[in-house]
């Protein structure tokens, strides 16, 4: 399996094996659900040790084992959300806060719904010109700095329970930032809740309760992406693999971000994201990357 390319969309992670999937996704996992950029730690980590770029099919893929990983934590929320909104509709209690939060979430997933169908053909070709270095290393330092700002700026007061359809929306239009490499789908909303004077925890909890439909669409859209390319069963297996390690992985990054976010501020992410994409951006401009 020389060639990374199955009817124009990139596999290259099939012809890692699964000792170097099982490492790309324990980073998959983590960086995922981290407001730190997963596509650019799947850019990074194969580029400096010299193996193939697993491919957007593999990222977007992946994502599954986040949506595992954000039911299981939020499985109280989750089960309360879908049993309120069940009850809210029998009874006619739109005002219910249950209610609203569900109807912010669906309002929320419209935007990145209609950019990912968009975007979809250039984001999955061979070779895409938004997976390059320069692009993933500008869009790290460009979220860096915003995070920052919307650190330094928040109040830090709010809860999601407060949250109106207009906060829901502008965090969901965020989301759309997300489609391009490099901007981190949990950084961008993370920031745009920020922005809305949420606290830190309850901006990261929004952040993952608005990604499960946005993940569960991108990712079974993805695994249809690739049923539809005919992929040989041995990537099927490999990806298989790979989504298991990503899930286990993707559970104790978001365990480790609520309990950090509950006790400090997002800064040390701000400083990560611009070291990484300061490194990016020198490296694609002496060679050091291709």
């Amino acid at each position: 399996m020389a060639n990374a390319c199955s009817e124009g969309v990139d596999i290259g992670f099939a012809t890692l094996g699964y000792a170097k999937v099982a490492v790309l996704g324990v980073v998959q996992g983590i960086t995922e659900l981290l407001p730190i950029s997963s596509t650019a730690h799947m850019r990074i980590v194969p580029a400096l040790l010299g193996w193939q770029d697993p491919g957007s099919a593999f990222s977007a893929a992946m994502q599954l084992a986040a949506l595992a990983a954000v039911v299981s934590y939020f499985w109280r929320d989750v089960t309360g959300l879908a049993g309120g909104t069940v009850t809210a509709l029998r009874t006619g209690n739109y005002a219910s806060p249950t209610w609203r939060l569900a109807v912010g979430i669906v309002l929320a997933t419209i935007p990145i719904v209609i950019g990912g169908l968009l975007l979809s053909p250039l984001l999955n070709r061979c070779d895409s010109p938004l997976r390059g270095i320069v692009v993933i290393g500008c869009s790290m330092v460009v979220l860096a700095v915003l995070l920052g700002v919307a650190e330094r700026m928040a109040k830090h007061r709010r809860t999601v329970e407060e949250m109106r359809l207009r906060d829901a929306l502008i965090v969901g239009v965020a989301q759309v930032g997300a489609l391009i490499p490099g901007i981190s789908r949990s950084g961008s909303t993370l920031t745009a809740a920020l922005f809305r004077d949420l606290k830190r925890e309850e901006a990261a909890r929004f952040s993952f309760l608005i990604g499960i439909p946005a993940i569960a669409l991108a990712g079974l859209h993805e695994i249809w992406v690739l049923h539809k390319a005919h992929i040989p069963s041995e990537a099927w297996h490999v990806l298989i693999f790979g989504l298991v390690i990503a899930s286990l992985s993707a559970f104790a990054a978001i365990w480790g971000l609520m309990r950090f976010l509950e006790r400090f501020s997002t800064w040390p992410f701000v400083f990560y994201r611009a070291a990484i994409g300061i490194l990016l951006l020198v490296g694609a401009t002496v060679g050091w990357l291709a």
